[in-house]
């Protein structure tokens, strides 16, 4: 019956520009109900919970056709206000919070508690009333705590690692009342393994309360660990409809992409690199990366290897790259190619060969009000003076050797877009990400950083990725170094993987390490064990 539900959509249909992202979508969750929606990066979920919440793009581009229910009633949401004020929150993929403004002051918002004053006690007048900023405190203390983030709640949000803006944004949301059902829009796709086993703790007992929630995200496994039903979309089609227990991974990625996917770990790469041939030597390296403090590291990085970095958020993993890179102040020694590099100054270490892949894609790596071929094409440009007509002492962008460039990359990397010159801005997360991976590839780079490269893409592109960087290394010998909270990901495709722990490198395993030696070295652990002589973590 219509009444037990708390949502439900009804024949959704919406355009955008012409082109139909949804067509006849429905959508019905239970009141306690965890329920799943799956599918790959422009299949139409996070437009669907647009229309659920109202959100302002949905409206300023034609409005969409269909019906929604809350609570059996028929609503007609117009603004993000009015789905907040029916009890309905999100936690957005990509963040909204306000950098200036401390953890406390985003997460109480427009809720702020207030107290009297002399002032306001004469006046009787509530504008005139402080803030309570003792009680505004413990309430986000308290919301921090539930999701599991130890931080001092009164830390400004700006420079903070994207794995703690993740968890802020669900504390704001933890702390509203009145909540009937809660959004999450790939909640766990910037946290570690750990991170995400708390937060899906977090919504289980969320749900318990009655509280229904809607769990948007790429990681099948988590899908089925935790969803009661599953709604998976294609192409902005409803194409199945499955209860959790009545499933399993394999048919849940074949039925999102269409075809078959080998969920399998990649075959370890057999291709052998030369340690005696050392391409980056990293010495003392500290980083000041708010969040993710670099103390002292220390590694020696071989030609021709796919080189993973690991660690728990927090350690100082992410801080590694954006030092090496120059975007934050970096001090301590590093050769490349035998020459040292420049730190703080991120066109030497480019003009030096070093491409990045920022894992704060909207932040700094992309130009998200240009088109999808000047943001692939925009630093070898600048760097390299790749893409220009030199005319004298004048040159001019050449169109056609920018668009016939973009038009291949996009093709290999299976960027979804209506053509190259498409604003970036109307990309899903997941295809964005893939222009920041063109963006690195154009650079031609002997060496390439990549931080969480995988972030927020769904399954058949992650395994096109992986097998990118992996095809880059065999057939061009390009060194890779990537940084992930995906263990298994680096497992899959890393010759060697560092462990950052407080800032420092704890040890370099092998994929073949146990899983057991992977947790102790996160969870710093690996000191003790080499203490007792109850066994040694290989290198």
């Amino acid at each position: 019956m219509a009444e037990d539900y708390v949502l439900q959509m009804k024949n959704i249909d919406k355009e955008y520009y012409g082109n139909k992202v949804l067509k006849g979508v429905s959508l019905s969750v239970r009141k306690g109900e965890i329920h799943g929606l799956i599918g790959e990066n422009g299949a139409g979920k996070s437009t669907l919970m647009n229309i659920l919440f109202g959100m302002p793009v949905i409206h300023s581009t034609g409005g969409f056709s269909g019906e929604i229910y809350l609570n059996g009633d028929k609503v007609d949401l117009k603004s993000p206000y009015e789905a907040m004020k029916m009890g309905i929150g999100m936690v957005h993929q990509e963040f909204m919070l306000i950098p200036d403004f401390t953890i406390t002051e985003n997460i109480k918002l427009n809720r702020e508690t207030t107290q009297d004053n002399l002032i306001s006690k004469v006046f009787r007048s509530d504008r005139l009333k402080t803030l309570n900023t003792g009680s505004m405190a413990a309430d986000a203390k308290k919301a921090l705590n539930r999701v599991g983030l130890t931080i001092d709640e009164w830390v400004t949000v700006a420079g903070l690692p994207v794995g703690h803006m993740q968890f802020i944004e669900i504390a704001r949301e933890i702390d509203k009342t009145g909540l009937r059902l809660l959004v999450f829009d790939e909640p766990t796709a910037v946290l570690t393994e750990s991170e995400a086993d708390n937060l899906l703790s977090a919504m289980k007992r969320l749900a318990e309360s009655g509280i229904s929630i809607l769990f948007i995200t790429h990681r099948l496994s988590e899908v089925i660990q935790i969803a009661d039903n599953i709604t998976v979309l294609r192409d902005g089609e409803l194409v199945a409809d499955r209860k959790s227990a009545e499933t399993n991974v394999a048919e849940l990625a074949e039925l999102m992409v269409g075809r078959k996917v080998d969920l399998k770990g990649k075959e370890k790469q057999s291709r052998e690199y030369q340690e005696s041939e050392v391409i980056l030597d990293i010495k003392n390296l500290q980083v000041d990366m708010p969040g993710e403090k670099v103390t002292g590291v220390d590694l020696k990085i071989y030609k021709g290897e796919i080189f993973g970095i690991g660690g728990l958020a927090g350690q100082g993993k992410v801080g590694i790259a954006n030092g090496l890179m120059g975007l934050y102040p970096s001090k301590g020694e590093v050769i490349f190619k035998g020459e040292k590099l420049e730190l703080n100054n991120t066109k030497s270490s480019l003009e030096r060969g070093l491409a990045f892949v920022s894992e704060d894609r909207r932040g700094v790596g992309l130009l998200l009000d240009s088109s999808i071929e000047l943001n692939i094409v925009f630093t070898t440009m600048q760097t390299k003076g790749k893409f220009l007509k030199r005319f004298g002492f004048f040159s001019q962008l050449d169109d056609a050797g920018i668009r016939e460039y973009a038009a291949k990359i996009i093709q290999d990397l299976d960027i979804r877009c209506t053509h190259s010159q498409q604003l970036t801005r109307q990309l899903s997360g997941g295809n964005q990400q893939k222009v920041c991976v063109a963006r690195a590839l154009a650079l031609d780079p002997e060496t390439i950083l990549v931080s969480e490269p995988t972030r927020g893409i769904d399954v058949g592109a992650k395994k096109l990725v992986l097998d990118l960087l992996i095809k880059l290394n065999k057939e061009l010998g390009m060194t890779i170094i990537m940084t992930s909270s995906e263990l298994v990901e680096l497992r899959s495709i890393c010759n060697r993987i560092a462990i950052i722990f407080k800032g420092k490198v704890a040890g370099i395993l092998k994929a073949s390490n146990s899983d057991q030696e992977f947790g102790l070295m996160m969870a710093g652990e690996y000191q003790k064990i080499e203490e007792d002589g109850e066994g040694r973590l290989n290198e």
